[in-house]
């Protein structure tokens, strides 16, 4: 890998004249690649600047808006001018809540990341198990392009909590209703 000089205030400072916009339009974006950047996002969602946490959680925000995950699988920060690769152990976001809105199968479910992003869980964005290596179901869905969340294992609870069964042929899955459409969280015994 290689590693270059990238000033991570310049980084800082054109994601903070694009977010008085919204997020900036990373996608159209085509800057020579840079080199690599030490940072470095945790599994729990934390992010690290050579290995010091990046405590004020505005800068973390701000990094975010400008992340961008290309075909190869790797994740960039993006501006204009610059592309530095990042290290990201699982996805860049967490989901540590949501709010509920109608209810049923109307009902709909806008999920918060731990950078503050909220997206709903729909068609669009559905919710996905996955299963690593040693066997462990994880949840995720997706934020943005393609960005994904991991559910918080206490928001993964809280929906176990107010899941219902749905009868599928011969399979009786656990799930919620959200945008439409039926979540599910996983295939009862």
């Amino acid at each position: 890998m290689t590693r270059q000089s990238v000033n991570p205030q310049s980084l800082a400072a054109t994601a903070q004249q694009h977010g008085k916009r919204g997020l900036p339009p990373v996608h159209d974006w085509n800057p020579a690649f840079c080199g690599d950047i030490d940072i470095h996002i945790k599994r729990d969602g934390s992010w690290d600047y050579m290995g010091t946490p990046i405590s004020r959680e505005s800068m973390v925000r701000l990094f975010s808006t400008i992340l961008r995950r290309d075909p190869d699988d790797a994740y960039y920060l993006v501006t204009p001018v610059e592309k530095v690769r990042i290290r990201v152990d699982d996805v860049p976001f967490i989901i540590t809540g949501f709010e509920v809105t109608g209810s049923g199968e109307k009902q709909q479910l806008v999920m918060t990341t731990n950078v503050s992003d909220e997206v709903v869980l729909n068609t669009e964005n559905p919710l996905r198990i996955e299963q690593t290596s040693n066997g462990e179901n994880l949840p995720y869905i997706n934020v943005r392009d393609r960005l994904d969340a991991r559910l918080h294992r206490n928001v993964f609870y809280q929906l176990v909590e107010m899941a219902e069964e749905q009868q599928l042929q011969d399979k009786t899955l656990l799930g919620i209703y959200s945008g439409g459409q039926f979540h599910s969280l996983g295939e009862l015994p």
